[in-house]
């Protein structure tokens, strides 16, 4: 069927929205490929929707080749489930709960393991039923606190979620592989950029995870690699390379100084470096030599608040997307003044190991400080820091946290070489859950001895509404969207710029032929100017356009590639079968 935009629900903008910050954002509304509706809401018009809709044709074929059956689940869901592996809780207030009439609590499901594992549990009961992929393809609900970049970061969001079912470890293995290959295949046929990195489980719970990020200037996500082994992972996931251990004896005892108005460090190395330290002959006192003590108060699900201390080297930061996936599932929060008026051994500014460990508070550092690395950090009195406070000898940390920012040059931790940084957003996340699903709900199965076998699950998520905005941000230019063909809303886009009768004539018989041989045409045979047809070719971004201009005359069209920009002339005659075989090329 052609479709012809003077009839098309559409209306492009000139201009950018006030509110769109990257360029996906800004496309897909002027383009009229969505709507905006509310914060984090939007509505998909019909352009958008072939593009969503051809997204997830891949997905589910690809599904389908790996033996994956689609199932659907409502979005509102039950409390129960959710209570019975915390995550009611854990969830925290990105969760949307809302009740009914009868004040029974419910859920916006914002993801279905649950779900799942219930499902599975009700319907097979022995091995013979194994293995099993089910998967579907269904809006989920986040209540981010800070929806933006479009259809990138939403409330709602059309997410393909599917799940393995294996009676051992070896078919879970199998399932993980299989669904990383299918994701390298859809993701070739979109035509996008990625990379694969490790990456942490998080709130899903599970051993195995992998990110599949698209690579994007605007990704929220920061990944490192090494391009000397291929070393590729999520920030959250970097381990620090260890250093060895540094030899205690010999070396001098610990000394109190005073340092006045030193509370940072910044200032604390400028009196360092004024002191004339002997431990330091001969080199400058830098922030690294320095032992960072950061307070915090952390919580676990449905417990009280406990205060947290971190060590890292004065020269790092605390990274929060690091310290968040370390604490996970607890919550923290840095302490307050009032917090630190409820305990008076903590010195702001000048807090070391020793009043931590002495009063009991747990305290964790940074891989880096090793036994027999030597520090300068807080004594625990205003005013004074202690220079030579040597790890495992002085204080005895009670474990190690990956925490501390993770910067381009620091070495990757298979040691082959230096990591590199770059953003990318996440359009894929697969995980090894493991049973910690079918634990909490006793699913099991009657194994080939006869008795009870617990049932292992895989998760694999992939964001489909997300790559819609993926993909704008990687495939346009400064005239609009470049859509791939695997996914562009129309295959061809034909133009009427010639308002001769004979022409207009010819373009529709044109339209006709090229839609008897399958492909999809969008006609534009609106009355509006030829400057404003080309414009609106560009800004929609089919990656053909054909012109019926002032070349009809002479027997000829013009095939445009919205990729290359470069354009040739087709004869008439012929027209549909060149255009077509030039599409299937």
């Amino acid at each position: 069927m052609i479709t012809r935009m003077s009839e098309l629900f559409l209306r492009t903008l000139r201009d950018d929205p006030a509110d769109a910050e990257v360029p996906s954002h800004k496309l897909l509304i002027r383009a009229g490929y969505v709507r905006p509706v509310g914060p984090g809401l939007y509505s998909w018009l019909p352009l958008g929707l072939r593009v969503l809709r051809k997204i997830e044709a891949v997905v589910r074929d690809e599904m389908a080749r790996i033996g994956g059956q689609e199932i659907l689940f409502p979005a509102l869901l039950p409390r129960g489930p959710y209570e019975t592996t915390n995550r009611w809780t854990e969830y925290g207030d990105s969760l949307f709960r809302l009740q009914d009439r009868r004040q029974n609590d419910y859920l916006l499901g914002p993801t279905h393991e649950e779900m799942f594992a219930l499902t599975v549990k009700g319907e097979y009961s022995s091995y013979k039923d194994f293995p099993l992929i089910l998967f579907q393809i269904q809006n989920k609900y986040r209540d981010e606190a800070r929806p933006r970049a479009g259809i990138l970061r939403g409330r709602e969001f059309l997410m393909k979620d599917s799940y393995s079912f294996d009676t051992d470890d070896d078919g879970l293995k199998k399932a993980y592989h299989a669904h990383r290959e299918a994701y390298q295949k859809m993701f070739a046929r979109l035509g996008v950029r990625y990379v694969v990195v490790s990456a942490v489980s998080g709130a899903m719970g599970g051993s195995a995870s992998e990110e599949f990020l698209a690579e994007s200037e605007v990704g929220e996500d920061t990944f490192v690699r090494c391009l000397q082994s291929g070393y590729a992972a999520n920030v959250e996931a970097v381990t620090t390379l260890v250093p060895e251990a540094t030899p205690i004896d010999g070396q001098p005892e610990a000394v109190v100084y005073d340092t006045p108005d030193a509370p940072t460090i910044a200032t604390l190395v400028d009196w360092a470096n004024g002191a004339d330290l002997p431990q330091f002959a001969g080199r400058e006192v830098t922030a690294a030599d320095t032992l960072k003590n950061v307070l915090l108060k952390t919580r676990r699900p449905g417990g009280d608040w406990e205060l947290l201390g971190i060590g890292v080297p004065g020269d790092r930061e605390v990274d929060e997307k690091r310290l968040g996936a370390a604490l996970e599932p607890a919550e923290y929060a840095l302490l307050d003044d009032a917090d630190f008026a409820k305990n008076p051994f903590l010195v702001k500014g000048y807090v070391g190991p020793k009043s931590l460990l002495d009063n009991g508070v747990r305290y964790l550092v940074d891989p880096r400080v090793v036994d027999g690395t030597a520090w300068i950090t807080g004594a625990d009195e205003r005013n004074k820091h202690v220079v030579g406070l040597v790890a495992g000898r002085d204080f005895t940390a009670d474990g190690t946290i990956e925490a501390a920012e993770v910067r381009d040059g620091d070495p990757s931790p298979d040691g082959a070489g230096p990591l590199v940084s770059a953003r990318g957003i996440e359009i894929g996340h697969i995980f090894q859950l493991g049973r910690k699903y079918t634990d909490a709900f006793s699913a099991d199965v009657l194994g080939e001895d006869g008795k009870p076998v617990r049932l292992t699950m895989g998760s694999y998520g992939i964001g489909v509404s997300r790559l819609v905005a993926v993909i704008a941000e990687q495939q346009h230019d400064n005239l609009g969207l470049r859509w791939p063909a695997s996914v562009a809303p129309f295959d061809v886009h034909l133009v009427i710029a010639n308002k001769d009768a004979e022409a207009r004539a010819g373009a529709l018989q044109l339209a006709a032929d090229l839609d008897r041989l399958g492909v999809e045409v969008l006609l534009d045979d609106r009355t509006a100017s030829p400057g404003v047809k080309f414009k609106d070719a560009e800004l929609l971004g089919m990656p053909w356009v054909v012109v019926i201009g002032r070349g009809w005359a002479n027997g000829v069209v013009e095939l445009r590639d919205r990729f290359s920009g470069e354009a040739r002339e087709v004869p008439v005659d012929s027209a549909a079968t060149e255009i077509s075989a030039v599409l299937a090329g």
